[in-house]
Formats: structure tokens, C-alpha cells, sequence
């Protein structure tokens, strides 16, 4: 995995697409008026060290498959999520699917399953959909201890 690669944001202050890498290090911001950018990855068995557990901000994990509905439900909520926090947090999508050996490596049991990451280490875990509201309330209490 190459930190070149990379996705396009839109930002939502001001509405220029930016160039946002998978890996990288500090927080990505908007080229244009300089506010923080929703920072979000897909990441696997392969590159996940690199693109989640070596990130500078807390990491939310969203380890779904394709196949769950519950799990097509709550991805829109946690890219609110991300979006609302955008510089506080980044998040990383991870389909157990095609990525067995992170399945097995977090003892994934039913999907979805949320993880919140602190410098590699898991410091909160939630399995099942939640609503965006009650998504970012689990998010911003695991992380707040950090930002202290």
C-alpha cells in the first residue's frame, strides 16, 4: 500500500473537492478555505497498520459486508459522523468479507461492528446499527478522554 493513494472529498464549508490521501499523517484540510475535511479510507488485511492503526487522530472502524443491510443502514450515519467531527476523527471501512484475517483478528461476531482506535490501541467497541445521533454521542465519548 502506497500512501498515494488517495480520495476525493468534497468539502462541506466550501464546496471544493480536494485530494484526500489514505495514509498520511497530521489531519487533511481544505486546499481552498483551510477547514477540516472528513477523512474517510477503506482499508484491509493488507494496508490497515499503514491507513488506521498508525493515524494521528482517533480512528472509528466500521467493519461491515456487503450482504448486511443493517450494515447499508448505518454506513450513511457514520459518514455523517465523520463529517460532523472532520479533524477529530477519521473513519475507516473495512468489509470482513474480503479482509478474514482483521474478522478474525477483532473477534468479529456480527456486523456491524464498531471499533473507536486510539494510536492503534481499541478503547471503545459497539456491534449493531445505531442512528447518526447516537453514533456521534459513542464516538465523541470514547475519544474525549484523548483530547483532554
Amino acid at each position: 500500500m502506497s500512501t498515494l493513494q488517495a480520495t476525493t472529498v468534497g468539502c462541506p464549508h466550501c464546496g471544493r473537492t480536494n485530494r484526500v490521501p489514505v495514509a498520511a499523517e497530521g489531519r487533511p484540510a481544505c486546499g481552498q478555505c483551510k477547514q477540516p475535511l472528513p477523512w474517510v479510507a477503506d482499508a484491509g488485511d493488507d494496508d490497515f497498520t499503514e491507513v488506521a492503526e498508525r493515524a494521528d487522530i482517533p480512528v472509528v472502524v466500521d467493519l461491515w459486508a456487503t450482504w448486511c443491510g443493517p450494515c447499508r443502514m448505518v454506513s450513511p450515519a457514520l459518514e455523517k459522523v465523520a463529517t460532523d467531527l472532520a479533524g477529530r476523527i477519521k473513519l475507516v471501512k473495512v468489509d470482513v468479507d474480503r479482509n478474514p484475517r482483521l474478522a478474525q483478528r477483532f473477534e468479529v461476531q456480527a456486523v456491524p461492528t464498531l471499533l473507536v482506535l486510539d494510536q492503534g490501541e481499541t478503547v471503545a467497541r459497539q456491534t449493531g446499527a445505531a442512528p447518526a445521533p447516537a453514533l456521534r454521542q459513542w464516538v465523541e465519548q470514547s475519544i474525549t478522554p484523548r483530547e483532554r
